[in-house]
């Protein structure tokens, strides 16, 4: 009984030691990721994808945040939309930049286009997003 006492022990100081293993920089990743996922299907939604697929009927079928990164105070995540268009599938690849105003997430600028791309934040301001869908509604607190 001893021993698994100070396992157990042992166990709970390196889990509250290392870093990496707490859940909160997963959950951070995963608000981005709900939040990315809800804005893009309101954005196509809001757009019908106009530019994209010409007034074609089209349904979202998969949206994949590829990557975060931060530049200057812009927070650039970058992934891909699958869209079924008619019985095709296609794919939209996307690029948001997100800033703090006031203590909430905004969409400052965004970009979709038809073939992957890098971007860099300094690319990315020369597409600001006029807001038909605020990011601050499709935050998700799992608590």
């Amino acid at each position: 009984m001893d021993k698994i006492t100070r396992f157990c022990n042992a166990l709970l100081i390196i889990f509250l030691t290392v870093p990496g293993t707490g859940r909160g920089e997963d959950q951070a990743f995963y608000e981005l990721e709900a939040g990315f996922k809800n804005f893009i299907q309101c954005e196509l939604t809001r757009t019908d994808a106009e530019s994209h697929f010409k007034g074609k009927n089209f349904s979202v079928t998969m949206i994949n945040l590829f990557n975060v990164t931060r530049e200057l105070d812009i927070t650039i995540l970058t992934g891909a939309v699958k869209c079924d268009v008619q019985g095709q599938y296609r794919t939209l690849y996307v690029a948001l930049g997100l800033r703090d105003l006031e203590g909430k997430k905004v969409v400052s600028y965004c970009t979709i286009r038809n073939k992957d791309f890098r971007i860099l934040a300094t690319e990315l301001i020369r597409y600001p997003y006029k807001e038909r869908c605020p990011w601050t509604q499709y935050w998700i607190n799992p608590e």
